[in-house]
């Protein structure tokens, strides 16, 4: 029997919000509340009432409901303590190494910046279920806004550490841009030709590419392939750091 029911339901101009119900215990939470008033008519239209907010990082469309949602509710909200000042409402900080209890279900937190300076991703090992906020993408990666391309590539190589059949919850749908960039960095690649063809698909019958599958992103995403042949020969980059093969596709994905 299911410990956990998830729902994810789009926000804003594109990002995702998704709520996650422990079944023994009742908690609800949020992860991230990038509108209060969507993520009030989810609540509304499940039935259940708010108890937790998952911060992954300080942005607004990620934070801006916290705080009308928090008085609405009375929930806690839990965040990167490396960012706490920048965290609407924050009562619990978190960071690498940290775990956690919500209702019967263990959340295990790991830093992953790069995106911004302390952002942070919640695992939760017993459900293979990762929330990675704007770290990773469906076939993409957030832009390093803040940090440094090795520190943001040291993050990512954090997150392809979990069990291949992780599912990988992530902030915004970027899937069509994100294939069309990957197939420029690794075009022989025919299980990216074919998921390329499954996003298409996907997003004409107005459906979400999330989540996606770590194994998935591991076998296509072109910004956790830099041990790629392929990638290392078309760049020109042979003898260089993985973190330098990282940066360079991402300051290709910035230009384009």
């Amino acid at each position: 029997m299911a410990t956990l029911e998830l729902h994810q339901f789009p926000c804003l101009s594109d990002n995702y919000g998704v709520l996650v119900r422990d079944v023994a215990s009742g908690n609800v939470a949020a992860i991230d509340a990038p509108n209060a008033e969507q993520v009030e008519a989810t609540l509304a239209a499940k039935g259940w009432k708010l108890t937790h907010i998952l911060t992954t990082h300080h942005h607004g469309d990620h934070t801006d409901g916290n705080l009308a949602l928090k008085a609405r509710h009375r929930c806690t909200i839990i965040g990167p303590r490396a960012e706490a000042a920048k965290i609407p409402g924050i009562d619990t900080q978190v960071g690498e190494g940290d775990s956690f209890m919500f209702g019967e279900t263990e959340v295990r937190v790991f830093d992953t910046p790069g995106h911004t300076l302390g952002h942070i991703s919640y695992w939760m090992p017993t459900e293979n279920t990762a929330f990675v906020g704007d770290t990773l993408f469906a076939l993409g990666c957030g832009r390093v806004s803040e940090g440094t391309m090795e520190m943001m590539w040291t993050s990512l190589a954090k997150l392809m550490k979990l069990p291949p059949a992780t599912m990988i919850y992530a902030g915004h749908e970027y899937t069509v841009s994100n294939a069309k960039f990957a197939l420029t960095i690794e075009p022989e690649n025919e299980a990216l030709q074919a998921r390329a063809r499954e996003i298409t698909a996907l997003r004409s019958a107005g459906k979400a590419t999330l989540p996606t599958r770590l194994e998935v992103e591991l076998a296509t995403n072109p910004f956790l392939r830099v041990t790629s042949p392929a990638i290392i020969k078309r760049l020109g980059m042979a003898g260089a750091k993985e973190w330098q093969i990282f940066g360079e596709i991402r300051e290709r994905k910035n230009r384009g």
